[in-house]
């Protein structure tokens, strides 16, 4: 596959500041580095505490602008107060949540109990609106921004969706579709400069994927890192993308 770079050749992102929820690990860390590579300040928000920092540390290890914050998407308010401690970085201009919770595989529509349910939509739904209110008002307001959420596949209610089992997973996946596509439309498609999509990376080789998922985390990342990258001018916004290809949702 080829870089995210290649799409285009004059594609930077120096001076920009690109906050990736989930990106401690995986297909999170991937995208942080695919930003990072392109000249991005890199923010990591990770749920447990200090892994966001030392994986940012590697991360400037490589060269890579970047700094860590913990933060749970899964509480309110936890990520109310992100921004008060982000300072300018706050700024937001690219903004990847990809942070995410499988459901347990017996979870079915009928069998979920009701903590199982609101931990997943917590984290998976509910915690990509809540990072999306906290961050996108800005972009709005500088009429620019890059909005981008990690969906899957089981998420898509045309393909593999309608399959039944892992309910609360399947469901948080679909309303994310929805709520990007909601919030494109409320942006006018791209026509006030903040275009807004969602991916489906893929079965990849993550701790939620396992060790022998078909595809990388760096192969699952690129979509979200070529989303992040596209000029606003004439572009298609609001859908949901897989290998830079749009997939109905």
């Amino acid at each position: 596959m080829s870089s995210p770079a290649a799409a285009r050749l004059d594609a930077r992102l120096d001076g920009r500041v690109a906050l990736v929820t989930g990106g401690s690990r995986g297909i999170g860390l991937a995208v942080a580095r695919g930003l990072g590579t392109l000249g991005a300040t890199v923010v990591l928000v990770g749920r447990s505490p200090g892994r966001a920092r030392e994986a940012a540390t590697a991360l400037v290890e490589e060269g890579v602008d970047a700094v860590g914050f913990d933060c749970d998407v899964a509480s309110a308010e936890a990520v109310a107060a992100l921004p008060d401690r982000l300072g300018p970085l706050a700024a937001v201009d690219v903004l990847v949540c990809s942070a995410a919770v499988m459901s347990e595989r017996t979870a079915k529509t009928l069998r979920t109990s009701e903590e199982e349910w609101r931990r997943v939509m917590a984290t998976d739904l509910d915690g990509t609106w809540r990072t999306m209110a906290a961050f996108v008002p800005g972009m709005v307001e500088r009429r620019s921004g890059r909005v981008v959420a990690l969906s899957a596949c089981l998420g898509r209610m045309s393909g593999p969706g309608t399959a039944g089992g892992l309910a609360p997973y399947r469901v948080a996946k679909a309303g994310v579709n929805a709520l990007v596509r909601n919030l494109a439309h409320e942006q006018g498609l791209g026509r006030r400069g903040v275009l807004v999509d969602a991916t489906c990376p893929g079965h990849c080789r993550t701790d939620m994927g396992g060790p022998d998922a078909p595809r990388s985390a760096e192969q699952g990342a690129d979509t979200a890192v070529w989303l992040a990258i596209r000029p606003a001018d004439g572009a298609r916004t609001g859908l949901l993308w897989e290998d830079r290809q749009v997939v109905p949702w």
